[in-house]
């Protein structure tokens, strides 16, 4: 198993570093670790993982938020990029994300974005792959199983 992990390390932020602790601490120790907000591309680690390799994918959001606050190309390039990737691997991927159409309008044009980018990328992952879950409180649901696709 390769842990994907798009967070970016922020020294300076002692409670951000403190929750990517935990995460480093409750991954079996197995796991190998490639951290994409700090060397290489999200699509590029896709797109040359071995066929045998099972990748780890947290989170969409974080790599998102990255993409609207960084240098790197927008995030419609960046989305077309990762989709494609993600259509040509054969290796096993699972991609983590947030869920953002519950909450509440973002009262500022950044936070909009962010929540519709989301939105629109997790609906399009979700469509081409083989399963799709929601995990709530503890509790998985298959939406491929028990919801119906919906044109938007």
């Amino acid at each position: 198993m390769v842990y994907v992990a798009t967070a970016r390390l922020m020294p300076e932020d002692a409670e951000w570093q403190a929750r990517i602790e935990v995460h480093r601490r409750r991954r079996p120790p197995g796991w190998q670790l490639l951290e994409t907000a700090q060397s290489i591309s999200l699509s590029t680690v896709i797109g040359e993982a071995p066929a045998d390799q099972c990748l780890l994918i947290d989170s969409l959001g974080t790599w998102l938020a990255e993409q609207l606050m960084g240098e790197a190309a927008p995030p419609a390039d960046s989305s077309a990029e990762l989709l494609n990737a993600l259509a040509a691997t054969a290796a096993d991927v699972i991609v983590v994300s947030e869920e953002v159409g519950w909450g509440v309008v973002p009262a500022y044009p950044l936070g909009r974005q962010f929540r519709d980018e989301l939105g629109r990328l997790n609906r399009r992952i979700a469509r081409q792959a083989a399963a799709a879950y929601l995990v709530v409180s503890g509790y998985a649901l298959d939406l491929k199983q028990l919801g119906v696709e919906i044109d938007s």
